[in-house]
Parts: structure tokens; sequence; C-alpha cells
């Protein structure tokens, strides 16, 4: 069984990739005191959580702005495990995003996954969707015809029944 994690007040709360766009690994990381916890994820899972921190933060009202720092991953980018479940919410009480990662595992296992919780403020949660919306826009080009990523050796779009190939 992997450790579980809880950091309730982290210094440093960020996602990162790690390679060329069509071959990145996704990672999201926080810190906290000296402990450093990196989890391997999916692009998918850090834009959602991207896209949903960010409806969140439009629905409350303004806070204070203070200065995140740098969001770059830190190393080493060691992921203790990968992320199968992710949930996110928001405690008005200590005013902070509660987040909730669960290990991915295999069916057939009859232990109990790992879990990770964080407790980031909004200043962090701000910045954390502007770096996922720059490692997204950092992707790979999508194909105006049928909205699929565009490999940078051509791509052969379904839309042209396999004849076309557009080049990145």
């Amino acid at each position: 069984m992997s450790d579980s994690f809880d950091l309730d007040a982290p210094d440093h709360f960020t996602a990162g990739a790690v390679g060329v766009p069509g071959q990145r690994v996704f990672y999201l990381q926080a810190r906290q005191a000296r402990q450093l916890l990196t989890l391997k994820c999916e692009k998918e899972q850090v834009r959602a959580l991207g896209e949903y921190l960010a409806g969140l933060l439009a629905k409350l009202p303004p806070g204070s702005s203070a200065e995140v720092g740098d969001t770059a991953l830190l190393e080493p980018v060691d992921p203790s495990w990968a992320i199968g479940r992710l949930g996110a919410g928001y405690d008005r009480d200590s005013d902070r995003f509660v987040l909730e990662v669960q290990e991915a595992q295999e069916e057939e296992t009859e232990e109990e996954p790992a879990v990770a919780r964080f407790r980031i403020t909004r200043t962090q949660a701000a910045a954390f969707v502007a770096r996922v919306n720059a490692l997204v826009q950092a992707g790979r080009a999508i194909c105006p015809a049928c909205y699929q990523p565009k490999d940078p050796s051509g791509h052969v779009c379904p839309r042209g029944n396999g004849h076309v190939v557009r080049r990145a």
C-alpha cells in the first residue's frame, strides 16, 4: 500500500508537465515545510481541476491577493503514485479549497487506495488555474476539421476519410 498524505497548508502547489507535446507526463505537486509531494496524473485531470477551480473562484467574492511566487515543478520530480480519482470543494470557514486525490489502482486489488488531501488558498488556486491554462495552451495544435490533436509529424484527419494528411 502506498503512503497517504495530508497537507493542510502547503506553501507550494502546482501542476506541470515533463516532455514534448504529445508525449508529456503531467504531475500535481505540493510542498509543505520540508515535505515535497509529487503525484502523476493525466492532462485531462489537470485541465478539469483547473476549470473547476476557476468556476469556484468566479463565484466567490474577491479575496486578498497575496504573491504566490514561482509555480514551476520543483526537483526532484519523483511521483509517489498515480492519481485515479480527484475531487475538490471549498471550505468557507477556513477560506480554503480542499482537494482530495485517490491513488489509481488495479481493479482486482482489495487494498484501500492511498489518499492525498490539500488545503490551498484562493491565491494558490488562482495561480494553479493560470498555470493549467498555460500548460494546456502549450500542447499540440488542434485540427480545425476534427478537433483532435495534431502530431508534429502530420495528422490523418478522419474528416478527410484518411486521404488528407494535415501538417502541424
